[in-house]
């Protein structure tokens, strides 16, 4: 057992369930299994419970991968390690409307610079060095040609370069809060066994922002704007989710408020892990856990409050008197895309009707002509769509309209229309709403409308693939 791992070993913790009242409800996990009043009152604390802290596994894997597959969203990709995948176009477009929110939250709300840093570092860095001691060998090693002495590792978080940028930089305290935003791929070795689907992977996609503080006070202000940004996003993707917060037990004390004042704003409770110590670089960390439809849970959104960091890679800050200090780090990530991917399927699949949240729908709108006739007419109202930013597709396939419609449905489209000779006449299109009994009339004006209501305030982007679906090549099936 390594140093480090004896120190974590002594370290004690309790849990609770703290109350956006601020009650607090302590939990015996010898008992926890038969308390069904708090299973009754706190249904997602209670799975997250079960799956991470008494290590109840899922006995089946979760559906989200054959429906990643069977939607032609992402697959599994042989040629390359276990745990990397390929995206075909349709799971490229939910990958990057992701991507794109999570730099609206960073840029453009939260006001933090962008930058891009190497994915390969040296392996006798000493701080990033250090700092890997805390993933436990879960990393990739690099050796190259012609120096078998050099060794590198690729990026398993978004600090090593960020951290070694800002301790080169001159930092006054007028500069701060100093918040700096990466999005990047990262690299972690996980065991063979864990990899599952889209909630663990041994390559992902990780939008990361580090808010570089003055001191506690400031540094609570930071994560405090984080954690509303990151629970609108929650919100707005539709997933079931599960909030915990990991605390040294006398930070808790000092600042129960802080904590209390988040949870009002997500009016939801939290599970509070206190811990006898730290035994990490931070002293009290969040995390958005997201529950899937088999009982699993992983980790997404997190705040993380860092008080030793900057000493270890040398960041500083000249204050008011003129001395160089150490920042208090803010480190924070919405968490790996692919998982937000895995947890929208996940929920979707829990519903009577599966559905993306509309913003995310690969095809917001499929046209499908009652005969090769009106292939013009159906394309010419695709376009008047895709013009008023709304994806729409024409299904021209050499299908019945019945069996269109039905594939329209197994693709969990949420508006299908048939266009024939009535709506060639007519300014009023028949419209089927994914989850709707019958069909409804509608201008093409109100459809657009509709949509864009439903998708206010969230990214957009065009499809890459033919309008025409006869057009385009099946990735899978």
């Amino acid at each position: 057992m390594s140093e480090r791992e004896e120190i974590v070993a002594k370290i004690q913790h309790r849990f609770l369930i703290l109350k956006e009242d601020g009650r607090e409800i302590p939990i015996n996990l010898e008992t926890f299994p038969e308390k069904e009043q708090i299973r009754e009152d706190f249904p997602e604390l209670a799975r997250l419970i079960d799956f991470e802290v008494l290590g109840k596994k899922p006995g089946t894997p979760p559906p989200s991968i054959q429906i990643m597959r069977r939607l032609e969203l992402i697959d599994y990709e042989p040629a390359s390690d276990s745990g990397h995948f390929r995206f075909y176009p349709n799971g490229t477009l939910l990958l990057k409307l992701l991507e794109e929110w999570a730099e609206e939250i960073a840029v453009k709300r939260f006001g933090a610079m962008q930058i891009e840093t190497p994915i390969l570092y040296d392996w006798n860095h000493k701080a990033i060095r250090s700092q890997a001691e805390s993933f436990h060998e879960r990393h990739y090693m690099v050796h190259v040609p012609y120096h078998p002495e050099k060794e590198f590792v690729l990026r398993f978080a978004g600090d090593f370069g960020l951290f070694c940028m800002v301790s080169n930089a001159q930092i006054s305290y007028r500069h701060l809060p100093l918040r700096i935003y990466e999005y990047s791929k990262s690299y972690r070795y996980e065991r063979s066994g864990e990899l599952i689907g889209l909630r663990r992977l041994r390559g992902f996609s990780m939008p990361d922002i580090h808010s570089f503080c003055s001191d506690i006070t400031q540094s609570w202000e930071e994560y405090k704007e984080l954690y509303r940004n990151y629970s609108d996003l929650a919100n707005s993707a539709k997933i079931e989710y599960a909030i915990v917060f990991r605390v040294v037990e006398g930070f808790f004390c000092k600042y129960k408020e802080q904590i209390v004042s988040m949870l009002q704003y997500s009016g939801k409770p939290a599970l509070i892990e206190l811990l006898s110590e730290m035994k990490h670089y931070w002293a009290v960390k969040h995390e958005f856990q997201g529950l899937d439809s088999v009982g699993g849970a992983c980790q997404i959104a997190t705040v993380q409050l860092d008080v030793k960091d900057a000493e270890k890679y040398g960041i500083v800050f000249t204050n008011k008197d003129g001395v160089k200090q150490g920042c208090v780090i803010c480190h924070s990530s919405i968490g790996a895309l692919e998982r937000w991917i895995y947890l929208i399927l996940e929920a979707a699949q829990k519903e009577k009707v599966p559905q993306f949240p509309m913003w995310l729908a690969p095809c917001q709108a499929r046209i499908i002509p009652v005969s090769e006739q009106f292939t013009e007419i159906a394309i010419k109202v695709a376009t008047k769509l895709r013009d008023g930013n709304v994806r729409a597709e024409v299904d021209d396939r050499a299908e019945t309209v019945g069996n269109r419609v039905r594939l329209a449905e197994t693709n969990w489209v949420p508006y299908t229309l048939v266009v024939g000779q009535k709506e060639k006449e007519s300014a009023l299109l028949s419209i089927k709403k994914r989850g709707a009994k019958d069909r409804i009339l509608m201008s093409l004006e109100k459809l657009i409308e509709e949509i864009s209501n439903e998708t206010k305030g969230m990214p957009f982007r065009q499809s890459t693939l033919p309008i025409l679906m006869s057009k385009r090549p099946v990735f899978y099936g």
